[in-house]
């Protein structure tokens, strides 16, 4: 016989997560107190945490990935150069 998994209301979800958050306690202890397990409630917090920001993370995200572009371009240009330069060296070494 399969064991039934509870459910835990969003309401619930909520305020333990302000147990962390405004209370001070840590995810370890809150979880105690609540007698459920810390794995379970350090997803509903990175959850809650995720949601809030997604609001944020839509609008930032298109500035994020150009800098990333911006900064990938500039990674191989840079490393191209330091060849470049690994070579020069090379060949000025074995001039002497």
């Amino acid at each position: 016989m399969k064991k039934k998994r509870k459910r835990y209301t969003q309401e619930f979800k909520e305020e333990s997560i302000k147990l962390i958050k405004e209370q001070g306690y840590g995810i370890a202890e809150a979880a105690r107190n609540l007698g459920i397990n810390e794995t379970l409630l350090g997803r509903w917090k990175r959850e809650l945490e995720g949601v809030s920001e997604g609001a944020a993370g839509t609008q930032n995200g298109a500035a994020l990935q150009a800098e990333l572009a911006q900064l990938r371009k500039e990674n191989k240009r840079l490393r191209m150069e330091r060849e470049i330069l690994k070579k020069a060296a090379f060949f000025a070494n074995e001039k002497s």
